[in-house]
């Protein structure tokens, strides 16, 4: 569902490059936890529920210069928060102490649908 990655550390798979981070491993934690808290601020304002847990953060990179980028997407591309929303997401990041400068990116492939979102997404729109 939701996938924070950053190009530090180990990739699962053995044949892919390994990336060292100039970051501390505790403070690439520290910044995953808080930016992951910081998007859990922001609300579609159609839907009540956070963006995370409805699954529309598809990629959260940390790069060694603590600059962020993010891909994310829509519930659907005529969504009416499609121009407040991307701006609420890097006021959230930026927020971060310790981060630097942060990128959304909107995409929609693949496109979203109610299987990304979370148990907790699911529980609170009623959805089973």
């Amino acid at each position: 569902m939701n996938d924070v990655k950053t190009n530090a550390g180990t990739e699962p798979e053995s044949n892919l490059p390994k990336f060292e981070s100039a970051i501390p491993p505790e403070e690439l934690a520290r910044l995953t936890d808080d930016i992951i808290g910081g998007l859990k601020t922001v609300y579609d304002p159609e839907i009540p529920v956070d963006i995370y847990e409805l699954g529309l953060i598809y990629k959260v990179d940390i790069a060694d210069d603590r600059s962020v980028t993010v891909d994310m997407t829509l519930t659907s591309p005529n969504c009416p928060a499609a121009v407040e929303l991307p701006g609420m997401v890097e006021n959230a990041i930026s927020s971060v102490q310790g981060v630097g400068t942060v990128k959304i990116n909107i995409v929609f492939d693949p496109p979203w649908d109610q299987s990304r979102m979370s148990e907790e997404a699911r529980l609170s729109l009623n959805l089973w």
